[in-house]
């Protein structure tokens, strides 16, 4: 797979969370252009061709963003803040799929523009279901504008 061909950015710095969302979108053949990255700083990299991604085409943006919010480096808030305040990745759809419930986390998030807030379900088959969801909505139902 091309990095220029990507259809999900998952930003997530936990590996077991990382992996069970990436399993779960196999489980519906949608993770095979998905590129994990593991923190802000490098979705920050990936989505605007810098760092270790400078080669990167930027006309290849995903169509959709998991977005954790607890990342060391740079954290979700700010990751959203800096896509939905570009032209060229303000219109991808960002779910924030993170562990906090805090209230002040889902008003931010939705300030800031995010297009969904779910909280991460503790037990493996709901987390499972609702990653499955997630992709098979967003990917397959969404009209994203053009």
């Amino acid at each position: 797979m091309s990095l220029d061909e990507v259809e999900i950015l998952l930003v997530e710095d936990n590996p077991t969370d990382a992996e069970l969302t990436i399993r779960a979108l196999r489980k519906n053949n949608l993770a095979n252009k998905l590129v994990w990255v593991k923190d802000g700083a490098e979705a920050l990299d990936f989505l605007f061709a810098t760092g270790a991604y400078s080669e990167r085409n930027m006309e290849g943006l995903p169509r959709l963003i998991l977005l954790d919010l607890r990342m060391p480096k740079v954290d979700g808030l700010e990751v959203l803040q800096r896509i939905k305040a570009d032209e060229r990745t303000m219109k991808i759809p960002v779910v924030v799929l993170t562990s906090s419930k805090e209230d002040r986390d889902i008003v931010e998030s939705y300030k800031l523009g995010v297009n969904s807030y779910v909280s991460k379900p503790v037990e493996f088959d709901e987390f499972t279901e609702a990653v499955s969801t997630l992709g098979l909505y967003w990917i397959l139902l969404n009209k994203p504008p053009e």
